[in-house]
Formats: C-alpha cells, sequence, structure tokens
C-alpha cells in the first residue's frame, strides 16, 4: 500500500472525513456494503464497473485500516473473504446520502443533465 512520505496536516474534522471516505472509489465501496450487507472480493468488483483490481484492493485496505470496512476470513479451501461495513462505516451512510441529495439538485442546473443515479442509495 502506498504511504505517504510526509505526514497528514489535517487541521478541520471535515477534511478527516473526506480524507476517510472521499475519493471516487471508497464512496462507491461504501455504498455498494450498504446495500448489499457482505459482499465477496469478486461480488464487490462486479458491483463496481470499471475498477481494477489494484484499485479495489487498494480501496479495500485504506477502508479497512480506517475501521469503516472490515474483512473477515474463513479457513477454507479455496479460502473465503468477506467484506462488510463496520459500524463506523454504517454510519456514514447517513452523510453521503445527505451529499447525493446535495449534489442532484445542483448538478442538473449546473449541467443542464440529469443526473444518473447509481441505484445504491433511496435518493428520489
Amino acid at each position: 500500500m502506498y504511504h505517504k512520505k510526509l505526514e497528514s496536516d489535517i487541521r478541520c474534522p471535515l477534511e478527516y472525513g473526506l480524507e476517510v471516505f472521499g475519493g471516487k472509489w471508497k464512496s462507491r465501496v461504501i455504498c455498494v456494503l450498504a446495500d448489499k450487507k457482505i459482499l465477496r472480493y469478486s461480488e464487490l468488483r462486479a458491483e463496481l464497473v470499471n475498477i481494477t483490481d489494484a484499485v479495489l484492493s487498494t480501496t479495500l485496505k485504506a477502508l479497512i485500516a480506517d475501521d469503516i470496512v472490515s474483512r473477515k476470513s474463513y479457513d477454507e479451501i479455496p479460502p473465503r473473504v468477506e467484506y462488510s461495513l463496520t459500524e463506523k462505516g454504517l454510519s456514514v451512510m447517513p452523510i453521503l446520502q445527505s451529499i447525493c441529495d446535495w449534489s442532484c439538485a445542483f448538478y442538473k442546473k449546473e449541467t443542464d443533465k440529469e443526473s444518473s443515479q447509481c441505484m445504491k442509495c433511496d435518493h428520489k
């Protein structure tokens, strides 16, 4: 996993939040796991269109390190690993839903296009 050369200079709680669940793929992984509850790696990858294995793996490791996603491995042959949201991960869903609502309200105004729904949240 990539390690920054310099320590993060977080001066505001908002910066911490955006670092934990911000970015292109973290919020998508969180939303898919919130909808599906428990998924294996291949199932999660199938839900996320256009993500590479390297990016998904790195994203999952970061979310696990931040205690947003839980990884449970089973001692079986072949090995089985399941991913799910932790309590901390579930607690971020109302925030992501609010961001989604806000984005949909202003996206059309600024682009003259309808926002295509990801179908993972209950956006109306």
